[in-house]
């Protein structure tokens, strides 16, 4: 079984789940799994795992991620993006891409509560809240806490503009651009996405589905790419041995906080798995560990 990440550039009008039944095709294998959904409207870094990595997903999702961000102000829609009906239209800001510039800046980089769409992946008692929103059921979605790093405008014009935006993970993009026109008394929708980073994967070195057939081997990133953010550790044989059987061994060397997910190697570089710290007796736990690597 093929092992790894592929760093995909979707297109736009593909789900992440079209993208998913392509690479399946191509690999001749069923898993197969994707970080960070995107819309069909949106475009860019999807990063794809395969075989043993799928269940690093968890972990890898996590990453700061950065986005542009086109939007038209004056309009509303149902879904908060072009591709929805017309519930609302209001007024252009009377301001320039430099006062903008500066709004945006000074209001909505920071920490914020943000409430999602009601056309976003959030699940509602197990159903995509999504899905909901099309079956017009009444739902409500709490406010999360997210953080905008960084926020710049790249682009301004009589309404429309683009925006790049650089945040936590959970952050959605038609929320905040209905936020931003909220915030200067009037309406506002995305009118087009581009993921071009999440985590280490750059949409500079996103590969197609086309450039995938041609050569499908030659693309395959290794498995802990998408896990670089947590904290490394090296184990002897024995002891990856013991975690890959399920048992706990015992480590003696830096103290970390209870639970604390570890990136685990043994011999040769090899990863093999993720193990959890326990503080009171300074063990570590196996949790995702992956058979058949040694």
């Amino acid at each position: 079984m093929k092992n790894g990440i592929l760093n995909v550039l979707k297109p736009t009008g593909m789900s992440s789940h079209d993208i998913i039944g392509q690479i399946r095709r191509i690999y001749s294998m069923k898993k197969v799994g994707h970080a960070g959904t995107l819309d069909p409207l949106a475009a860019g870094v999807l990063p794809v795992y395969l075989g043993q990595a799928t269940r690093l997903i968890e972990y890898g999702g996590n990453e700061i991620k950065t986005y542009h961000v086109e939007f038209l102000f004056g309009l509303a829609t149902d879904t908060e993006d072009i591709t929805g009906t017309v519930v609302a239209q209001g007024k252009i800001p009377n301001m320039d891409a430099p006062m903008l510039m500066t709004w945006l800046q000074e209001r909505f980089v920071g920490d914020m509560e943000q409430r999602p769409s009601q056309y976003s992946a959030v699940n509602i008692n197990g159903v995509k809240a999504y899905k909901l929103a099309r079956q017009h059921q009444e739902f409500t979605l709490p406010s999360r806490r997210v953080t905008i790093f960084e926020i710049r405008l790249l682009q301004y014009h009589r309404g429309r503009g683009c925006i790049a935006v650089t945040c936590s993970k959970g952050t959605y993009m038609r929320s905040l651009v209905r936020d931003i026109g909220e915030s200067l008394g009037t309406c506002a929708v995305m009118s087009y996405l581009v993921r071009v980073k999440a985590g280490l994967f750059d949409i500079d070195d996103a590969i197609t589905l086309e450039t995938l057939e041609k050569d499908p081997l030659r693309y395959i990133l290794p498995s802990d790419m998408g896990i670089q953010h947590m904290t490394r550790i090296n184990l002897p044989l024995e002891e990856c041995q013991f975690l890959l059987q399920g048992r706990a061994v015992p480590f003696a060397g830096r103290n970390f906080e209870e639970g604390v997910p570890l990136r685990i190697y043994g011999p040769g570089e090899i990863l093999v798995g993720i193990g959890c710290f326990n503080k009171e007796h300074h063990i570590i736990r196996p949790h995702k560990m992956f058979t058949g690597v040694l």
